[in-house]
Parts: C-alpha cells; sequence; structure tokens
C-alpha cells in the first residue's frame, strides 16, 4: 500500500473584477489557479499545487496531522 502524505499549503483566494476567482501561495512557488467559483478555483489549485511539488522534489511544508483547523466556505 502506498503511503502518501499530505501537507498544508496556505491559498490566497483573491475576487478578480470580472467575477472570477485567482488562487496563489506563498508556500508552493509558481502556484497560480483561476476558476468560475471558489470551490473550482481550489480544485484546480491543488492540482497544480500537486504537480509542483512532484517537479520541485523537496516539500518543506507542514503535514497534516492527526487534527487540524480547516475554514469551510458555505453558500447561504
Amino acid at each position: 500500500m502506498l503511503n502518501v502524505q499530505e501537507h498544508i499549503v496556505r491559498i490566497h483566494l483573491e475576487k478578480l473584477p470580472e467575477g472570477l476567482y485567482l488562487a496563489t501561495s506563498d508556500d508552493v512557488q509558481g502556484l497560480v489557479a483561476q476558476g468560475r467559483t471558489i470551490a473550482e478555483t481550489l480544485e484546480i489549485a491543488r492540482d497544480v499545487a500537486r504537480k509542483l511539488l512532484e517537479a520541485q522534489g523537496n516539500v518543506n511544508l507542514p503535514q497534516v496531522g492527526e487534527s487540524f483547523d480547516y475554514q469551510l466556505i458555505v453558500e447561504g
């Protein structure tokens, strides 16, 4: 069984004047993602981060522990 390590990557989201969302990260150099919704933008950012981290080789990010806080965004 493959042991996959999960890491915490801080993402900055910004709503653009066109109504799209832009995601960047100071934790992963080169991470830029854009989407129509927050959920779509985060999904794209996760894929981009995974590929960039694989390409960069060493990962100096905090690993996900047994417990951590997560901000959940809910439409209302």
